[in-house]
């Protein structure tokens, strides 16, 4: 089925595909700057309804966040910054025809909200992301819980809240596996949640599970394939960030590779099991596998649609990618190598492309994608973090730790705010977030 052609006709039909954290920001922008003034039509399609920040999953998993309350409403965004949004998952394009194509949208009930149908496109953008990496490892998706969606996060942390509940109101023994969690991957979402879940299960047992005691009861493991945690990270991050780790009790398992995930345990290539009753998968990440199906687009192993240096995909001038789910070469970087999966690198380009979707429109030549990487923050908990802060490769790295990382990692999230909602919307929703803090539970309870 094909929507009526005449949404848009008379103006260039810019269609962004995904609605994370680059795909909402250009859409934003673009409906702002050209959208506003009647000189394209935007549209950005995405198979879910409201956005967050993908950087926040291991707070809401934990429980110390309640996604609910920080969700961007998709048309209420299309409807303040003048573009529209349509809902679907994307299953493939024809090029020759300009048209996207999207599956068919269901309810939870199962009945149908929007049919399969097509939509037309002068200029697509593809920016649907990326998903963890399970690496074909036996069992992980029967066994294990992905962090890659609101919504895995928020199942999560229900079974935690389930865990402890049930094992306060057991009358025997815990079982080898019971309040055990197993984190498999540790990057920056591993370890970041084991050093959240230290606190929160602490605060959960506090609302009356008091037979449960967290230091001799709850055990949290990080498991790392690689020599070190935070393996993508300077040495001195993954150094510091493994002593705070310890100071939480956390277990850290390097150099041990997961040959398979089981009911409550998993089996490294050792032949040794680690029992956990809640496990969580968190290593590496791949493109969406609708990808290497794209009308011929070229992807690479990772499903990653490749792109030149202008963000354009290397068959189709009229297709840009950018974000996770596309491979983008770092052109300052030596050894060459690609821009890092990174929420910062994603808002770079959509920056950059919106100036660039400016210039497309006019028929002038398009500037190359330059990365400038400002270093790398992790969170440690509600008051710590770590990481470290460059302005580049010549000036070297500023390490920090502390309130102060602290203060400039929740910046980070105050920054994607701000390119989304501006200085006062922003600003009144902080202080109405302190408030709220006042009067509702330190963790969410359910």
């Amino acid at each position: 089925m094909q929507t009526k052609d005449t949404e848009g006709l008379g103006l260039h039909r810019i269609v962004i595909v995904g609605g994370g954290a680059g795909g909402l920001e250009l859409a934003t922008l673009l409906g702002n700057q050209l959208g506003k003034r009647k000189l394209a039509h935007i549209t950005l399609i995405d198979k879910n309804r409201t956005h967050i920040w993908k950087p926040m999953l291991h707070e809401i998993a934990s429980g110390s966040m309640d996604y609910t309350l920080h969700e961007i409403d998709y048309l209420a965004q299309a409807h303040w910054h003048h573009f529209r949004y349509r809902i679907g998952a994307l299953t493939g394009i024809d090029r020759a025809q300009k048209r996207v194509y999207l599956d068919a949208y269901a309810d939870t009930d199962g009945e149908l909200v929007t049919p399969q149908r097509s939509l037309p496109y002068d200029t697509l953008v593809i920016a649907i992301g990326s998903r963890t990496n399970d690496f074909n490892i036996p069992g992980v998706a029967e066994h294990a819980i992905e962090m890659d969606t609101a919504a895995q996060a928020e199942h999560f942390h229900q079974k935690l809240v389930n865990a402890c509940i049930r094992a306060h109101a057991q009358t025997d023994n815990l079982h080898a596996y019971q309040l055990q969690v197993a984190i498999i991957g540790a990057g920056a979402t591993g370890v970041e949640l084991a050093a959240e879940l230290h606190k929160s299960i602490r605060t959960l047992v506090k609302y009356g599970l008091d037979t449960i005691e967290a230091d001799r009861d709850v055990n949290l493991t990080l498991i790392e394939a690689a020599p070190r945690i935070l393996p993508g990270l300077p040495e001195r991050i993954s150094v510091d960030a493994a002593r705070i780790l310890t100071k939480l009790k956390v277990n850290m398992r390097t150099d041990a590779r997961v040959a398979a995930v089981a009911e409550h345990q998993v089996l490294l290539a050792t032949g040794e099991t680690i029992p956990a009753e809640l496990i969580v998968w968190a290593a590496g990440i791949r493109a969406p596998e609708v990808l290497k199906t794209l009308d011929g687009l070229e992807t690479n192993a990772i499903n990653q649609l490749i792109v030149q240096p202008t963000l354009q995909t290397t068959l189709d001038k009229n297709i840009f990618a950018f974000g996770d789910c596309a491979s983008v070469d770092w052109l300052e970087h030596q050894p060459p190598t690609k821009v890092p999966p990174r929420a910062q690198a994603a808002h770079q380009q959509a920056v950059h492309l919106a100036k660039q979707l400016a210039r497309h429109l006019q028929g002038q030549a398009l500037e190359d994608f330059h990365y400038h990487d400002f270093g790398s923050l992790v969170s440690l908990g509600e008051n710590w973090a770590v990481g470290g802060l460059m302005g580049n490769i010549a000036r070297g790295t500023l390490f920090i730790e502390g309130y102060l990382a602290r203060f400039m990692y929740n910046m980070l999230y105050k920054k994607h705010q701000l390119s989304l909602h501006g200085f006062w919307k922003t600003s009144i929703e902080t202080i109405a977030g302190i408030l709220r803090r006042t009067t509702t539970p330190r963790i969410k309870l359910h």
